[in-house]
């Protein structure tokens, strides 16, 4: 998942790109006609990243999350558990 603290000027950019990937208006094709105009920053963290645009890593990160947190982790963790055992 990512964060983007974006300019005004991105709505416009939205408003005319063409849509991408999936049939959808990709916000990163308007960042990179944004890039054209102005300068865009990053910050590269450490850690794993989940595609949460994929249904895939959506649930890979929801799982790895609620078995991370301290009052889910382990009746979540008994949950799956008792769906590898049926």
């Amino acid at each position: 998942m990512g964060r983007y603290i974006l300019t005004p000027a991105i709505f416009q950019l939205l408003e005319t790109t063409e849509k991408g990937a999936g049939g959808e208006i990709q916000l990163t094709d308007a960042i990179a006609k944004l890039l054209q105009t102005e300068q865009v920053l990053a910050f590269e963290f450490e850690g794993k990243r989940y595609d949460c645009g994929s249904k895939l890593g959506y649930l890979q990160a929801t799982v790895e999350y609620a078995l991370k947190h301290p009052e889910l982790k382990d009746a979540f963790a008994n949950y799956l558990s008792s769906l590898t055992l049926a």
